[in-house]
This record gives structure tokens, sequence and C-alpha cells, in this order.
């Protein structure tokens, strides 16, 4: 395992690459995650000999700080370049995209906006829009020492508990912002931009992400495929661990 920081649109970026395989695969975290808390089954399961993976912090989120985080209206935007720009400056020309949750909307954004950079791509616990009946789920969250101790932790862990607090209520905010805009859209118009093979995951107990949105996904991403995953909730990469991994796996090297 290789750790590093890579000095990306004026801010370092924190980094974990392994493997050695032909076909690069970066590994896009969800709200406040980093390669820690987020991937660990991943960087140490995925098949190495074929696979190059790389995991990242994104700014302000675990060891890409400073800066603290913040969400600007383009947060998604801005994320999704840092992504792009991270994976050429490692060297890599073209690469497939794994993203959980926030990471889902920025591998998307990123695949629409970078086809030829873009191999393939794996989504999960993602949505291109914000819903009333979202905005109620992020709200009912919002405040986190109603969550359980196994649920804050690691995030306590990597940020303490006053600034992931602080951070959290931040993202709701954040997230709450793409409500107001046209049919609550984050990245409803990128969506038929995207032309590379797509693989949409959906636990159909993930409290977080109605099911509505891994079909609307499927719907407007041309050939894309949804595997659903009966007892999956929104970690299901982390819960199902070697489920996941060999399903991503097949459908990479397709």
């Amino acid at each position: 395992m290789a750790l590093g920081r890579q000095r990306v649109n004026g801010v370092d970026l924190f980094y974990e690459q392994t493997g050695s395989g032909k076909h690069p695969v970066l590994l896009l975290p969800g709200a406040l995650g980093c390669t820690r808390t987020d991937f660990g089954p991943q960087l140490k399961s995925l098949n190495k000999e074929r696979f190059t993976v790389v995991g990242w912090d994104p700014r302000g989120y675990g060891k890409s700080r400073p800066p603290d985080r913040d969400f600007p209206p383009d947060f998604f935007e801005r994320d999704a370049q840092d992504a792009v720009d991270l994976m050429k400056a490692l060297g890599f020309d073209k690469f497939s995209l794994l993203g959980w949750s926030d990471g889902g909307i920025t591998a998307m954004m990123a695949a629409a906006k970078n086809p030829d950079l873009i191999s393939r791509m794996v989504v999960w616990g993602s949505n291109a829009f914000v819903s009333q009946q979202d905005l109620e789920l992020y709200e009912a969250v919002r405040d986190v020492s109603r969550w359980s101790v196994r649920m804050r932790q690691p995030m306590e862990e990597v940020y303490g508990a006053e600034v992931f607090a602080k951070t959290w209520k931040a993202w709701v905010d954040g997230i709450a912002q793409y409500a107001k805009r046209p049919e609550g859209s984050i990245c409803m118009e990128l969506l038929p931009l995207i032309s590379c093979p797509t693989l949409i995951i959906h636990g159909e107990k993930d409290p977080m992400v109605p099911n509505f949105h891994p079909q609307y996904l499927l719907k407007h991403i041309k050939g894309s495929q949804l595997h659903l995953m009966p007892e999956g909730k929104h970690n299901l990469h982390l819960r199902y661990a070697d489920e996941f991994n060999k399903l991503v796996e097949d459908f990479l090297e397709d």
C-alpha cells in the first residue's frame, strides 16, 4: 500500500494506492467519508493482480485537511474535478470509478464530463436529484448525537466529536440546496451524457436512498444495469464485502 499526498487544484489531497493490475480503479467515498472509513474491504481485497486501486479523501475530508470542508453550490462538481485531476496527476489516463453515496454523484458527474477518461463505473446509494422525501430523511439524521455509537464512532475518530457534528450539519444544509433547483436536480441533465458501461447497485433496505433513485438512474443512463441486494442497506459494500467485491470485479472485467 502506497500512501501519499498530491497537490491538485490548490489542495493537498491524501490518497492510498494498492495493487499493480492494468486496470486502474478510483474509489469515491460518501459524505464526510475517506479511504479509512469507507473502503477498508475494497482496498484490502479487490484483486491486486488485475486492478490498481486508488482511494482518496476529498478536499476537507479525512486527511485532505486543511482546508476545512465547505459546501458551496458546486461542491459535487468541485469533487468530480478534483477526482479526475488527482488520477491524471498520478499518471492514469483511463480508469474506472466506484462511487458510494455522495461519491456516486461525484462519479456520475466525472463520467459525464470526461467520457474519454472513464472506462467503467459502479455506483450505489446514489441519487441524481433531491426530493421532499429525501429532505425529510436528511433532516432526521442532522443531529449526530442521536446516531448509534457504532455509526458515529468511525467519523468521530477521524474528525473529533465537535468537528464531525458541525461538518455533518453543514453537509445537510449543503445537500438541501439542491431541492431549490428545478426538479431538485443534482445532476439529472448530465445522466444522458454518460457513455461508459455502468452498474448501479442498490440495497433494498437502504434507509437513506428510496428505491425510486436507482430506477431513475437505470432509466436515464444509457445501457446501464441494475443489481438489487435484498438485504443490503446503505453500506452494503462493507456489510456484504465479499459479494460486493466479486460483483464489481466481474463487471469491471466484463
